[in-house]
């Protein structure tokens, strides 16, 4: 085996690094408190670890836990603001759709998560008026 890593999954797209850090801080915050910059920041870092130290499959699990987020906050009868789901959904989704140009088994990985998230998008744009097609 190789001691090489295979980093072919950093160059997919840069916008999970620079969206989700504050998405995510809202979406784990207390709905009454919102993201404090500590809590944005401890969120910025824990992505900057992933990326420049993890693994393709360690950034598959995190955002797995971002999609367990956004469709927890899809489902939720009356969120407070949808719009940071809604970014993480689209973000985390639009990821998931390119990592069919990788190789390895991310794509299929993912299935479940990409279908997931299309169901928690819809969701989530129909409760903000909005009614793009996620396909």
């Amino acid at each position: 085996m190789s001691a090489r890593r295979n980093l072919a999954w950093l160059g997919l797209t840069p916008e999970p690094e620079k969206e989700l850090p504050s998405a995510v801080a809202a979406l784990r915050a207390p709905a009454a408190d919102g993201p404090t910059p500590v809590l944005v920041a401890a969120e910025r870092r824990h992505v900057e670890r992933l990326v420049l130290r993890g693994t393709q499959r360690g950034w598959l699990r995190y955002l797995g836990e971002v999609t367990d987020l956004v469709v927890a906050a899809a489902e939720e009868p009356m969120p407070a603001d949808a719009g940071p789901a809604l970014l993480a959904g689209e973000v985390v989704l639009d990821h998931h759709r390119m990592l069919i140009g990788l190789p390895g088994p991310g794509y299929e990985r993912a299935t479940a998560q990409r279908q997931a998230l299309e169901r928690a998008v819809v969701r989530l744009r129909t409760r903000r008026g909005e009614h793009r097609s996620t396909v």
